[in-house]
């Protein structure tokens, strides 16, 4: 990562750059505010650190112009102790971080190498990202929040193993889509990409299932059958929901994935078979190990690499971007959502994640006659939801009552008389309360 430091004091410059350079980063200095921006115009710098205050041009004002010509550079603004809301004003301005002086030398080391990670880990999930839109089978990888951002870099380090490796996360987060990129980024990518729901296979037929059979096996086994694994050679197999597996299945999945063979239902003979396992579950494996559900040995040799996987209310910042999606991909006409009922979604906690939000959707588009979404059209588990849960019961009483009011005067189109009726409450109440709640009339 390259640095420039702009400072007008010789001796902080002198003093940076020779602790900077001796961390083995390469760095360079500038004296003020149009030297500055001569040398960051020639050199492409990932790293500014800015003295605040320096005659001519201050740090303001070179942060401005920095930024302006390239929006993606990080900075930390060196201030004077003390000046809490000059600190404030900087990151506005889009100051990664701030100092005070006298700069402490430890302090900024730590500071630098976090920007180093949060670069690092942004343009992991850019070449993710980048990579999963240009795929003969694109794959649509929505959300640029933190949390996505490491889920995106954590899948680009993955991906070019050979190792298993396990998907965790509450149901609807999107395992099988983190599952299929990691196959499209790995060197299987041209190979299958075949998938197992362990979940809804009977235990009966498991074992066939992953393995296949030979014709006569077993009744109704008309002829040879080649099983998952077989199937998936030389490519990537996904069990999903691989904490469902049957205990009698899980110690022949152990020995397939120790030895590399496999034996067909019925046959005397085992065959080789080139597989990576990518397994994804929404259960505690772990302590389903401890208790004795799940083979020890069978979880260490799954979990050899995991990727955790957010829940939707861990990065609501995404839910706008989805929202905007699944609009786009279930209208089939012009549609928008009423930046209520936008600031409603964000604030709901979606217990059932990414697949719950996308149902949403699809259940709106097909039931709203209009061409914009309004709080009104909400489900009432939405619309009446608080932020998990919090406040005293008034608070929360109050919260209904106010969605209460909203719907009734958005379903009568704002005629107060009938949203009174409609509420079983005189108009004079009605209009007391809109005034509590401060309720304004479109």
């Amino acid at each position: 990562m390259r640095i420039l430091i702009v400072d007008d004091e010789p001796l902080q410059r002198e003093l940076l750059k020779g602790f900077l350079e001796n961390q083995g980063y390469p760095v360079e200095d500038a004296e003020d505010g149009p030297a500055a921006l001569k040398r960051f115009r020639e050199v492409p710098f990932q790293l500014v650190l800015l003295d605040h205050r320096m005659p001519g041009m201050t740090g303001d004002q070179l942060l401005e112009e920095m930024k302006a010509l390239n929006p993606m550079v990080r900075s930390i603004m060196i201030t004077a102790h003390g000046c809490v809301d000059t600190a404030v004003t900087v990151m506005k301005l889009g100051a990664d971080d701030f100092l005070e002086k006298p700069v402490d030398l430890t302090d900024l080391l730590e500071r630098i190498r976090r920007i180093e990670e949060s670069i690092s880990i942004a343009e992991e999930a850019a070449e993710v990202s980048d990579a999963a839109e240009s795929a003969p089978l694109p794959l649509q990888v929505i959300g640029d929040s933190p949390a996505m951002r490491e889920v995106l870099s954590l899948v680009s380090r993955v991906a070019p193993t050979r190792w298993a490796s396990i998907i965790t996360g509450e149901t609807g987060t999107g395992k099988e889509l983190i599952a299929r990129l990691v196959h499209l980024l790995s060197p299987r990518r041209d190979q299958p990409f075949i998938e197992v729901n362990c979940a809804a296979i009977p235990e009966n037929l498991f074992e066939s299932e992953l393995f296949g059979h030979e014709k006569g096996a077993f009744t109704g086994a008309a002829s040879r059958r080649k099983g998952r694994f077989e199937l998936a050679d030389q490519g990537t197999l996904f069990l999903d929901e691989v904490g469902e597996l049957p205990q009698p299945l899980q110690a022949k999945l152990l020995h397939a994935l120790q030895e590399g063979r496999i034996t067909r239902v019925g046959s005397e003979s085992d065959m080789a078979v080139d597989v990576r396992v990518l397994a994804a579950t929404n259960r505690d494996l772990k302590a389903m190990s401890a208790d004795g559900r799940f083979r020890e040995d069978l979880y260490y040799r799954l979990n050899v690499l995991e990727i955790p996987i957010p829940a939707l209310r861990q990065r609501r910042e995404d839910i706008p971007a989805l929202a905007a999606f699944f609009l786009d991909k279930y209208s089939g006409r012009p549609m928008s959502l009423h930046p209520d009922a936008l600031a409603t979604l964000v604030k709901y906690s979606f217990p059932g994640n990414v697949r719950e939000l996308e149902h949403l959707i699809q259940r709106m588009t097909t039931l709203v006659r209009g061409s914009v979404i309004r709080p009104a059209d909400l489900p009432p588990e939405v619309r009446f939801h608080t932020a998990d849960d919090k406040g005293t019961l008034q608070e929360r009483l109050e919260a209904v009552e106010r969605e209460m009011l909203i719907t009734a005067l958005e379903t009568h189109d704002g005629i107060q008389t009938r949203a009174a009726e409609h509420l079983g409450i005189s108009e004079r109440v009605l209009r007391y309360k809109m005034k509590k709640f401060r309720i304004q009339r479109e």
